[in-house]
């Protein structure tokens, strides 16, 4: 069981440092701070299939929907596949133009390509955090509802 669990640690390290996964998690704290939103970051090597379908899988598997406003955004990347999707749930949707989350997929594509996940799913983080400080505005007695840690999978499907 250790050496299973060692070898996940090190795969999601194949991808982001512990530096960076800590970088990632405190802007995914900082953001929060701005409203009562919910960003989760995913990670996984491998996405067989369509990146969409699978990212709204892991979506609902994460519990993303169960936010009191339905206010989460799931940030999923499968590395080893080159594949990527952003996607917020309704209540976010109802709220966001049309093209906000190709705009954010055009941010982090720019920096994956560069080699610099880690800085660009913190900057990612930051602007999705600004935009949902003006349609989800931090509330009194907020609850953080989901873990600001980076979550990881062996594989998505």
């Amino acid at each position: 069981m250790d050496s299973l669990f060692h070898s996940t640690i090190m795969a999601l390290t194949d991808f982001l440092s512990k530096d960076d996964q800590n970088r990632i998690s405190e802007a995914i704290a900082n953001a929060e701070k701005c409203t009562s939103g919910e960003i989760c970051v995913h990670v996984t090597p491998k996405c067989s299939g369509e990146v969409m379908k699978v990212a709204e899988k892991t979506f609902n598997k994460l519990g993303l929907y169960k936010t009191e406003r339905r206010n989460a955004v799931l940030i999923y990347v499968a590395y080893k596949s080159k594949k990527f999707a952003i996607l917020g749930d309704q209540g976010i949707n109802d709220r966001v133009p049309a093209n906000y989350w190709q705009q954010e997929k055009d941010t982090l594509g720019k920096f994956l390509s560069e080699g610099k996940p880690g800085d660009g799913l913190c900057e990612v983080v930051r602007q999705i955090g600004d935009a949902l400080s003006s349609v989800f505005p931090p509330v009194d007695n907020d609850l953080d509802e989901l873990s600001n840690e980076v979550s990881y999978a062996e594989a998505d499907e």
